[in-house]
């Protein structure tokens, strides 16, 4: 996850609005949102639909706008907890790991209507290759400050790739039982006893 790569569209939202959409995500994430009308959404959050027409056009733009809020969040999460750990040895682990605690929240159920809509799951796939386009920069840091053992940089950030695209892809959770949250924490567990000295 990277901040480049879920820009915020949510400048010049008023405080009602930004309360919405906090409370959609929190929806989303616990319940999904396929099975969701509008009028369903209005109820739940004590809103008229014409509130959540101010957010979005449509149902799924307003999922969209939602999926975005989310990644946009976790992003800017993840990176402010990387940046707390100065050993370069631990930064990648420490990565890995706050993406996992990001993830935490998304239910089965987020995950099953994310996979469903395309226009969310493009964000999700976006943001798994800015992760590990992270994750790449993270270990060659960590190789050229020394910290790491005389590994390939570049296969190992290969490697790392391709199972978090297998992860974002759900390909993991079927393959293992293990939901994505569970599944970054073993990928850190890993990779932190796999290439530290």
């Amino acid at each position: 996850m990277t901040t480049t790569v879920v820009p915020s569209d949510e400048a010049g939202m008023t405080r009602r609005q930004a309360q919405l959409l906090d409370q959609l995500e929190a929806l989303f994430l616990a319940e999904g949102f396929a099975r969701f009308t509008l009028e369903d959404i209005a109820l739940r959050l004590h809103c008229s639909k014409s509130t959540l027409y101010t957010l979005a056009g449509s149902k799924e733009q307003l999922a969209l706008r939602v999926v975005r809020h989310f990644f946009r969040q976790a992003t800017e999460a993840v990176e402010a907890e990387t940046a707390r750990e100065t050993d370069p040895a631990l930064r990648v682990t420490a990565y890995l790991a706050a993406v996992a605690r990001a993830l935490v929240p998304a239910t089965p159920a987020f995950h099953r209507d994310l996979d469903a809509f395309p226009p969310g799951r493009a964000v999700y796939e976006q943001n798994t290759a800015a992760a590990a386009d992270r994750v790449r920069q993270l270990i060659d840091e960590g190789v050229a400050a020394g910290h790491f053992r005389a590994v390939h940089p570049a296969l190992i950030a290969d490697t790392v790739t391709t199972l978090m695209f297998r992860i974002g892809r759900g390909e993991t959770a079927r393959a293992t039982g293990l939901d994505d949250a569970a599944a970054y924490r073993e990928l850190a567990a890993l990779l932190l006893h796999g290439i530290s000295l």
